[in-house]
């Protein structure tokens, strides 16, 4: 039997590039120098690897993940379930990439009930990730999909269960990197600078304990 990653998600050196250019583009501007910042589903560690913070923390459930973090970044492998071993009130940035689409409701609402505790105060949970609203032909290709979230079920569903939103972009990003254009820094950059994203099917939601 195959796993999930050499079916669906086989190592792009594209993507790294493109995690690269985003981190340092967007992402390490919300994050503070001392910060302690908690990926979740990790995978190759595309995200984690490229943050600069006081202290980054990889968790997936995948044994594979270890050998792909950089040096410094401390490895879990368990599910996002159960985060009994995260200190309460220690992550100031948890991010997550195209996971809570794979979980269930019941799943992904045991995840936020933990997550209030373990971020610090003003802390944020962060979330890129398909919005069903533009990525409805494609959503169910991915076969490990089991639930459907867009911008706006996600932000009432973060509300529900304890959180604020305080960022909402339905159009972040494309949803793959599998297409015709080149993965370059410069167009990714200009591309984050558009008022309007063109192609723009993953959303990114950011919200903070309520």
């Amino acid at each position: 039997m195959k796993s999930y990653h050499e079916i669906r998600l086989p190592y792009d050196e594209r993507r790294d590039l493109l995690w690269k250019t985003l981190c340092e583009s967007y992402f390490q501007a919300l994050i503070p120098e001392g910060a302690c910042v908690l990926e979740l589903g990790a995978g190759y560690c595309h995200f984690i690897n490229h943050i600069r913070c006081a202290r980054r923390i990889a968790l997936d459930l995948w044994e594979g993940m270890p050998q792909h973090a950089a040096q410094g970044v401390e490895t879990v492998i368990g599910s996002v379930i159960d985060l009994s071993g995260i200190a309460e009130r220690s992550v100031d940035f948890v991010f997550a990439s195209n996971l809570f689409e794979h979980l269930s409701q019941e799943e992904f609402a045991q995840t936020l009930a933990q997550l209030r505790n373990k971020l610090t105060p003003g802390g944020t949970l962060n979330l890129l990730q398909p919005n069903y609203r533009f990525a409805y032909r494609e959503y169910f290709d991915d076969f490990s999909h089991r639930t459907v979230y867009t911008d706006g079920s996600l932000s009432d569903f973060l509300s529900c269960h304890g959180f604020r939103v305080i960022y909402c972009a339905p159009r972040f990003l494309p949803l793959t990197i599998k297409s015709a254009l080149p993965v370059s820094p410069l167009l990714i950059r200009l591309y984050l600078r558009l008022p309007f994203k063109p192609l723009g099917k993953q959303m990114l939601i950011r919200a903070v304990a309520a």
